[in-house]
């Protein structure tokens, strides 16, 4: 009870050093147009971009593009983390396999998703299929590299351990690899989610999708720095939600981990 009591304590002490940094935030951002240290042309009041947040909030449009955000978000967040596993999996379960795709997963994974937007405009034109490319690629690489970590960090011992007792290949996956490889896919997730969100935004802004983006790039040519502003704000109560959320997740499928039980919560 009293473990219990003392976790509580903590979790509220740190929510309200939390509320205490924003608002500090808040003020100074106040300050500084009021101060004339920036010119509110460029860095508006922080009154001016909360009522105008407060206005999108109300405004049906606005949650239109919000679902067509994150609605390109999900589905590339999801079709990407399908393909990682299946062959991050196979990938990793083939030492052979792990050799002879080393120096193309080092060639291609650093390769910035947004340079992949004038080809994914060829192939698709100004549709969501192009966003989704980037997307996806983006995303893919965070998941299919933890996952071959992951495949690949499973205990020789526990492996002849396994094929002695005969165990079926079936059975060694769920209940050898599975486990081992759970925490690295799970941060892996987290990361392409967070990647998946920002790409999406992205593309929207270059390609002119409907969405986020696109009402971020329209704020800025119509020189609404209100707007422009509240606009960020949104994507990043939105980055911090998606965070939030796995993390949540990670907790809860992960909570039988080493690095979990230990963890103080958020």
């Amino acid at each position: 009870m009293r473990v219990f009591t003392t976790r509580r304590l903590r979790a509220l002490r740190k929510a309200m050093l939390g509320v205490v940094g924003l608002t500090g935030f808040l003020v100074v951002w106040q300050l500084i147009p009021t101060l004339g240290l920036i010119n509110p042309l460029y860095l508006p009041y922080v009154t001016d971009v909360l009522a105008r947040l407060f206005e999108q909030l109300v405004d049906l449009a606005f949650w239109r593009r919000l679902g067509s955000t994150m609605t390109s978000w999900a589905i590339g967040l999801t079709v990407a983390t399908i393909a990682a596993v299946a062959l991050g999996t196979v990938v990793g379960l083939v030492p052979f396999l792990r050799r002879a795709t080393h120096t193309t997963v080092e060639f291609l994974r650093p390769i910035p998703s947004v340079a992949l937007i004038p080809l994914a405009v060829l192939m698709f034109g100004i549709q969501r299929q192009a966003a989704l490319v980037i997307i996806i690629y983006a995303s893919f690489w965070q998941v299919f590299v933890q996952v071959i970590y992951g495949v690949a960090d499973v205990d020789s011992v526990a492996r002849d351990t396994a094929r002695s007792f005969g165990l079926t290949r079936r059975e060694q996956l769920s209940h050898l690899v599975l486990p081992t490889t759970l925490p690295y896919l799970m941060t892996g997730l987290r990361l392409a989610a967070a990647v998946a969100l920002i790409l999406a935004i992205t593309a929207e802004m270059v390609i002119g999708n409907p969405g986020l983006g696109r009402m971020i790039e329209l704020s800025r040519s119509a020189g609404d720095a209100a707007g422009l502003y509240a606009l960020v704000v949104v994507t990043g109560l939105l980055g911090l939600m998606v965070n939030v959320v796995f993390r949540f997740i990670e907790r809860r499928v992960l909570s039988w981990h080493q690095s979990v039980r230990g963890e103080e919560p958020l």
